[in-house]
């Protein structure tokens, strides 16, 4: 007589999710006032992201559905608790939902399509990323505009740098098209700075730019290339934070 197989808790396994979940949200962080209820925000904003996973996942997978819908369920009353507070302290963050939720139509979509892999499906999830960094900083005190739009255009730039890494060494491995497309690409966002009226800021992305043309287009194991994400991440949090402070 077989035994049932034990279905086990539902978590995210790729290491670019958790970068990208929490590096923006610290930088908004750091570029406003830090609130002890920042911990609820970011509590909120993780299980938001912990609900999209199993809930896309359950888009391709009909025998774990129900299994995986539960726990999209979880996540998601989960974050709404935890989002109870500071949506009362500043009703404002209601706004990104808006963007969330189209955003979040065009990942479901190329779910649905059997093309996760796409960059049109990377460059949305990785501006819901990056708005959660807008997020954090209007919940410190900020405000919508210019400042604002710098800390989005930074994560994003930083964080489609490494989609565009991650291709070159694994499933776009060979293809010179992308891998000029990266180079090429990692050269042009240390000008994003300089427009932003921040070229201090162009610090960070020195490690991106040498990452990739030291390693673009070559064979390299998962766990190296999730150090060298990890690295980079934590580079680019402490020199942006280093900048806002003292510079």
């Amino acid at each position: 007589m077989s035994r049932k197989k034990k279905k086990s808790i539902v978590i995210p396994h790729e290491h670019g999710g958790w970068a990208m979940i929490s590096v923006p949200f610290l930088f908004g962080v750091m570029a406003g006032t830090a609130q002890w209820s920042h911990i609820l925000l970011f509590i909120a904003w993780l299980c938001l992201y912990l609900a999209s996973y199993p809930f896309l996942q359950a888009l391709k997978r009909r025998n774990q559905r129900q299994h995986l819908l539960k726990w999209s369920g979880i996540y998601g009353v989960a974050a709404l608790a935890a989002l109870a507070y500071p949506l009362i302290r500043t009703p404002e963050l209601f706004y990104f939902g808006i963007p969330f939720l189209l955003l979040l139509i065009v990942n479901i979509w190329h779910v649905k399509q059997k093309d996760e892999r796409a960059i049109v499906n990377d460059l949305c999830a990785i501006i819901i990323f990056s708005l959660g960094g807008a997020a954090s900083f209007l919940y410190g005190g900020g405000s919508f505009g210019q400042e604002m739009l710098a800390i989005v255009v930074l994560n994003f730039a930083y964080f489609m740098g490494t989609a565009f890494f991650v291709k070159t060494i694994f499933r776009e491995r060979g293809n010179r098209r992308w891998e000029s497309t990266a180079r090429i690409y990692h050269v042009l966002i240390l000008f994003v700075p300089w427009l932003l009226g921040m070229p201090w800021m162009t610090i960070p992305y020195v490690f991106p730019l040498l990452r990739t043309f030291l390693f673009t287009g070559k064979a390299m194991k998962p766990m190296k290339a999730g150090i060298l994400e990890i690295v980079g991440s934590v580079q680019f949090l402490v020199i942006s934070w280093i900048i806002y402070n003292f510079i």
